[in-house]
């Protein structure tokens, strides 16, 4: 395809919907006239305020109203933060989804179990390009802690964006090529309008070290520990990482099996995929492991994050089926707790402990993204007119602003953007030029959207206060009180140890409802509004807590 020559005077839109202030639910548009091409689809996990909340997905009603020039959703790797949100998406927008083999199996995994079984998907090689519309996209060769991680050149009429994705500089891979630094410096010589680099690790000074570093302690923690059992809790989608240790147990002479539904389904699609070698009669079902003493066991789990319904976790709570942990054991955590999640790592860590077994939770990780000196690199090679901060929170931004500075960029081409910001940039100039709407949608069980702020503060007010539900009946034909009132209450207080407080507060409902009746009042409205009154300031001025009051009239 000949490079388009920008002649309309039309600028190139790049829409963040999200991504930005945060980790994860990484989602951006990029539009150009009649054209919307979408890098990414991913979710977010809920924080400690969202109640009974299971995933957070981006808000697209930007691009539903403009659905025509939607062309296709690139993804760049497998990661649930890149394409978590794709089953709940794809129900809004049929597009055709483009990705390198490992990432495609697995979405194909995720939209099967969504029933989504006719989208398009398209497998695309390192090097290849794909026109869609007014975009050319090429996928670039790039190291992370999955197989299969791609940059983007985004070849657009009013020039060329270059997005790494998520990424590392990582030499000595654990599995394919090296990333592909020499295509960088080739697009750098011929001209790039915007770069678009990670900014997870942008605080970080130095270089992130190699995947396989990681194998090195492995290897020196199975010699350490080789009379015990060994579990290694790591990301279900680090393949890289689960090669290593299926290497180390193998030349340890041990067995491996692997517990956690997601980490199963990876393996299995990489191992379909040849992206994962597995030497033969290593790896064995969990059922099998019995018949081997424990100090020929490898067991690769799932929870190496503390979520609550893991493997690791269900283990550490003696919740599991199969298998128990005591002493004896040795639990490894290959990973580092996301923002946010310490406390229930600790939590699952001092249960490990409590059980007697060995807990390693040090130098047995490192990172998937670029640190500082890896970012000048790609900066340096790429010589981009505009600096775009991706992936992370405002501090993570901020901090490649300052890279990008350091390296000669102007401040006035550097642009922080927040999710919904429409930057509008050619050869001449960039700018913010508008905002669409964005935000989390909420998903609880096969709910999606059902869940708002309203019963969001519902949730936080019952569990920070507790409930009392009051219940009366009163007759249809008088509309006198023949029955209650009653209270019931949850979460508020000990009902056994608080019968005077109770007795107390259904005199006082008794009286202010039967008062009103006295005066004709029977509207339910008032009646449920007078009792949640004088309730409220009753309790309050006994407890200082102010519980859910619920109402309940019924007509007999």
């Amino acid at each position: 395809m000949k490079k388009k020559v920008n002649t309309s005077g039309s600028k190139l839109k790049i829409i963040p919907l999200g991504g930005l202030e945060q980790i994860g639910m990484n989602i951006t548009a990029f539009e150009y006239e009649d054209s919307i091409i979408v890098v990414d689809c991913g979710l977010s996990f809920p924080a400690d305020d969202m109640l009974g909340i299971d995933l957070v997905i981006p808000d697209v009603t930007y691009l539903m109203d403009n659905i025509d020039k939607v062309k296709g959703i690139i993804i760049t790797h497998g990661h649930e933060d890149h394409i978590g949100a794709l089953p709940y998406i794809l129900k809004q927008i049929n597009a055709k989804v483009y990705g390198t083999r490992l990432t495609m199996g697995i979405i194909k995994n995720k939209l099967v179990e969504h029933n989504l079984n006719k989208v398009k998907l398209h497998v695309v090689k390192f090097g290849q390009s794909i026109n869609l519309g007014d975009f050319r996209v090429e996928f670039i060769k790039t190291n992370h802690s999955i197989v299969d991680a791609a940059a983007l050149a985004i070849y657009s009429p009013a020039g060329v964006i270059v997005h790494t994705g998520d990424f590392k500089v990582d030499y000595t891979p654990v599995f394919g090529d090296a990333i592909d630094l020499q295509r960088f410096a080739e697009l750098g010589k011929k001209g790039v309008l915007a770069l678009m680099c990670d900014s997870t690790n942008a605080e970080r000074p130095g270089f992130t070290p190699s995947e396989k570093t990681v194998g090195h302690t492995f290897d020196t923690l199975f010699e350490e520990h080789k009379n015990t059992r060994i579990f290694v809790a790591t990301f279900a989608s680090n393949v890289d990482r689960v090669q290593q240790i299926i290497n180390t147990a193998y030349r340890y002479g041990r067995k491996v099996a692997v517990e956690g539904r997601s980490m199963v389904n990876i393996i299995e699609t990489a191992a379909a995929l040849d992206c994962i070698s597995i030497p033969e009669n290593t790896l064995i079902d969990l059922d099998h492991m019995k018949n081997y003493p424990k100090e020929q066991q490898v067991i690769i789990t799932t929870g190496s994050q503390g979520e609550s319904m893991a493997a690791l976790s269900r283990m550490a709570n003696n919740m599991h089926r199969k298998i128990t942990i005591g002493p004896g054991d040795t639990v490894i955590f290959s990973s580092n707790p996301i923002p946010g999640n310490e406390k229930s790592v600790t939590k699952i860590i001092n249960e490990l402990l409590r059980k007697g077994a060995d807990v390693i939770f040090q130098d047995a990780h490192v990172s998937g993204h670029a640190c500082q000196e890896e970012i000048k690199l790609i900066y340096t090679l790429v010589q981009p007119k505009y600096a775009i901060p991706v992936h992370g929170e405002y501090k993570h931004l901020k901090a490649q602003a300052r890279i990008a500075e350091s390296l000669g960029i102007e401040k006035e081409r550097i642009f922080i953007l927040s999710s919904g910001d429409v930057l509008s940039l050619d050869e001449e100039q960039a700018a913010v030029t508008g905002k669409v709407q964005t935000g989390g949608i909420l998903v609880d069980g096969l709910g999606v959207g059902d869940v708002g702020s309203v019963v969001l503060r519902d949730r936080q007010h019952l569990a920070e206060d507790g409930i009392m539900i009051v219940v009366m009946s009163l007759e249809k034909s008088t509309g006198y009180l023949v029955a209650g009132p009653e209270i019931v209450t949850r979460g508020f207080v000990y009902v056994k140890e608080s019968d005077e407080l109770m007795e107390e507060a259904r005199l006082l409902v008794d009286e202010a409802v039967e008062d009103c009746l006295d005066r004709g009042i029977s509207d339910w409205g008032k009646l449920k509004s007078v009792t949640k009154d004088v309730l409220s300031e009753y309790v309050w001025k006994k407890t200082k807590r102010r519980p859910m009051i619920m109402p309940i009239i019924m007509e007999v």
